[in-house]
């Protein structure tokens, strides 16, 4: 790994295990059910490097947080910060400090009310110090987008409304994905629900989900409501923007709903919304080989081709899934050429978190993690608890660290942080408590 020093945002600015739930929370009874901590066993039938893995925090699920599930960001000095989406004082999660030193500091807790609870994705920072983030529950129920000062005063930059409690409205709703900022600090972001209030979609009144703009006024403006048909539904993930302002993202429902992979609402898309507000469905997962449902955000290389996972699909024949998701290449005309697909094995399964670049993509390799796989028969039976992993150009798949249950278990949606030659990310499990961890991957 060669990895250049740099300050990272977010992972939109570097540029779940069961269909119809919603993203982590439904995996909850997982987690506290499939861990079982037993020696761990030798892995075969995967590539493997030789890395240093390190545990940098374990949560222990009480005002510290618990189950981190998104990636984390870092300052110039090199401390890390993330979100939790359980524990705190209110156990509606929290926003944390982590130094250099391995010392935690809590700079927020959610109490689920009017401030927000249930953060799920990363945070990105301005120039000031300031952190904005999202959370998929409080406000009036449907979420918020915040603001942190670096002294820890949150400000409720914009609440989505519930005029019909518990469906969201026409402005949005459960804001999962990250964040991404512009040069002139609008945010940009999606959410799961609202928006279009038609039996079309997944979750019926609860909507398909919008893009959307807040202004530094916090005025929001919808760039696009998702029907639930060939134009995508339900987006999970954040957005990246190129130079001319358009925006790139996935839809983890629609688009194809006539395969028979994909039941009533379509396997998922990747989408590019233009400076006007339209949207061009750049390719339509089939729920075979070429995979389906995405849940993660893309990466882009300096030629334009788009990089990302679906969490199903791909490899149909394995007995650990059916489809254990996919790593893609998307190039500028829409063909996508599958990089690896997952057996659910010794080299993971079900990689809801996207994947990050070597070099800003001039390397080539792709780094991520996937859910589940990995030692599939020693301390997370049936399934295992997840890989980090490297995709170079080829399409040939690294395991770089398999984790076993007490380093940590189950990174969920957060993509990797690469800096200073290492990667570093949270596992929603595990741990000593197994209430996650904070992890690091180097050579």
């Amino acid at each position: 790994m060669k990895f250049r020093a740099m300050t990272m945002t977010s992972p939109g600015n570097r540029q779940t295990s069961y269909r119809c739930q919603t993203r982590f929370g439904a995996l909850i009874p997982l987690l506290t059910s499939v861990i079982t901590i037993l020696p761990v066993i030798a892995i075969n039938g995967a590539a493997q490097e030789h890395t240093a893995y390190s545990v940098l925090y374990n949560f222990i699920g009480g005002v510290d947080g618990g189950s981190p599930a998104a990636g984390l960001i870092q300052d110039e000095t090199g401390n890390l910060y993330g979100t939790t989406y359980s524990g705190g004082s209110y156990a509606n999660g929290v926003v944390f400090k982590l130094a250099r030193s391995g010392e935690e500091s809590v700079l927020y807790t959610f109490t689920g009310g009017a401030d927000g609870g249930s953060p799920q994705d990363s945070l990105v920072r301005d120039e000031g110090g300031n952190l904005y983030g999202t959370t998929m529950a409080g406000g009036v129920g449907c979420g918020v987008v915040f603001k942190l000062s670096p002294s820890g005063h949150e400000t409720v930059l914009y609440t989505f409304s519930s005029p019909n409690p518990p469906f969201c409205g026409p402005d949005g709703g459960g804001p999962i994905g990250g964040l991404i900022r512009d040069e002139v600090g609008n945010l940009y972001g999606t959410t799961g629900y609202g928006g279009n209030e038609s039996s079309s979609c997944p979750f019926g009144s609860s909507g398909c989900g919008v893009v959307f703009k807040l202004d530094t006024r916090g005025r929001e403006t919808v760039l696009y409501t998702f029907s639930g048909g060939a134009d995508g539904s339900s987006p999970q993930a954040g957005l990246i923007r190129d130079a001319a302002g358009n925006l790139f993202g996935t839809a983890q429902f629609g688009g194809n709903i006539s395969a028979p992979n994909c039941l009533t609402y379509g396997c998922g898309v990747v989408f590019k919304l233009d400076r006007w507000g339209r949207e061009t469905v750049l390719h339509a997962f089939t729920g075979g080989a070429d995979g389906s449902s995405p849940y993660a955000a893309l990466v882009q290389d300096a030629a334009g081709n788009l990089y990302g996972t679906t969490g199903y699909g791909g490899n149909g024949s394995s007995s650990s899934c059916i489809g254990c998701g996919v790593v893609f290449k998307l190039d500028r005309w829409g063909r996508e050429t599958v990089l690896h697909a997952f057996t659910g094995g010794a080299d993971g399964g079900q990689p809801f978190a996207g994947v990050v670049g070597e070099d800003g993509l001039h390397g080539r390799d792709l780094y991520g993690e996937t859910f589940l796989g990995g030692n599939v028969s020693g301390s997370c039976p049936p399934f295992g608890c997840g890989v980090v992993f490297k995709v170079d150009a080829s399409g040939r798949e690294t395991v770089l660290h398999t984790f076993s249950g007490t380093d940590g278990a189950f990174p969920v949606f957060g993509s990797l942080l690469p800096y200073e030659n290492s990667l570093y990310g949270t596992a929603s499990g595990g741990g000593d408590s197994g209430a996650g961890v904070v992890f690091r991957v180097g050579p």
